[in-house]
């Protein structure tokens, strides 16, 4: 039993580590063709949902095998160690925020790469919000979350709302910034780990709905595919996205995910340059508060499930649901 679950632990070791450095990169803020949307019998290739199936199955047995990560030569001292930081978490935050408001404003954007700063008033906004951040108290921090959403809107207001949901995550920055020292702050951190989870979900499956694009970044940029075929490597680099994002939102391996796509998004910068920083810093952020949090008193719903068996089908079959649901939702609308 000891090394089965070895095994597995090494399987979801190498399958992380192996990941793709495009998995996390917006390939809209790089690709150089046209978007093409492919059709469905595309997608839902032989090759998916085999693959779709492996990886849900993988996911379903995670949860039976954390107690042994714990068990790692001094992982549990780490987690202690971590632990101690969580006061510090909201802070993170809030002057993360600042820090990543400030290089987007020092680039000429907003929020993201491709929304450039065009007019005086917004040029305004971005110094109001930085300042009302950097401010210690915390009537000051919902100021700026009331800005923030301004601001949100009306690029959301230019851009669309399908469009914009790439960027969800930044409404939930906003709700936990808006909700400090309140009686309703503990929902804060919860809502942060469901808006960036389901963020990452939405971005992967772009990669899967307009492959082309990837595959231009692929080709372009001498992305190594470790030698799978370059279609094949762009479904692979979907779905580790899709999982780091659904991992997040049914609250499996935070810390070790945030660890590890921070990491990942490390090599990205190397790869992308200063495109890369100014999209992901808000990012690194939010990840940086997700190994200092870890699951904390976030409950994820499979916490629900008490026996093993009925962990494994939930994870296994929620997998696939929500696998599903966001194609079909995201390619309705693409």
């Amino acid at each position: 039993m000891k090394q089965t679950n070895k095994g597995l632990l090494s399987i979801f070791i190498a399958f992380t580590i192996t990941a793709p450095i495009t998995t996390y990169a917006h390939v809209k803020w790089f690709a150089e063709v046209e978007p093409e949307k492919v059709s469905v019998e595309q997608i839902l290739s032989p090759f998916f949902i085999t693959f779709a199936l492996i990886v849900a199955i993988i996911l379903a047995i995670l949860p039976q095998i954390m107690g042994y990560l714990l068990k790692i030569p001094y992982a549990n001292k780490l987690d202690h160690f971590l632990n101690g930081f969580r006061k510090y978490s909201r802070y993170i935050l809030k002057y993360g925020t600042a820090l990543a408001f400030i290089i987007q404003f020092f680039s000429g954007t907003m929020f993201a790469p491709e929304f450039i700063i065009t007019d005086t008033w917004q040029t305004v906004m971005m110094v109001l919000i930085i300042v009302a951040l950097l401010i210690p108290i915390h009537y000051s921090t919902k100021v700026a979350a009331i800005l923030m959403s301004v601001l949100f809107i009306t690029v959301w207001a230019d851009f669309g709302w399908f469009y914009m949901l790439d960027y969800g995550f930044y409404l939930a920055i906003i709700f936990v910034l808006l909700i400090g020292s309140t009686r309703f702050e503990n929902w804060g951190f919860p809502f942060l780990y469901l808006g960036t989870g389901l963020s990452l979900c939405w971005v992967a499956v772009e990669k899967w709905v307009y492959p082309g694009m990837t595959l231009d970044i692929v080709m372009n940029h001498n992305v190594p595919t470790f030698g799978f075929d370059p279609e094949i490597f762009i479904v692979m680099a979907a779905f580790v996205e899709f999982v780091v994002g659904y991992l997040l939102v049914v609250g499996i391996l935070n810390r070790i995910l945030g660890l590890v796509v921070t990491v990942i998004f490390i090599l990205t910068s190397m790869l992308f340059g200063m495109t890369e920083i100014v999209g992901h810093a808000m990012i690194h952020i939010v990840l940086l508060i997700f190994i200092i949090e870890g699951v904390s008193f976030y409950h994820p719903p499979i916490r629900i499930h008490k026996t093993k068996v009925d962990q494994f089908i939930f994870v296994f079959l929620n997998f696939l649901f929500v696998l599903a649901t966001f194609i079909l939702i995201y390619y309705r609308f693409a």
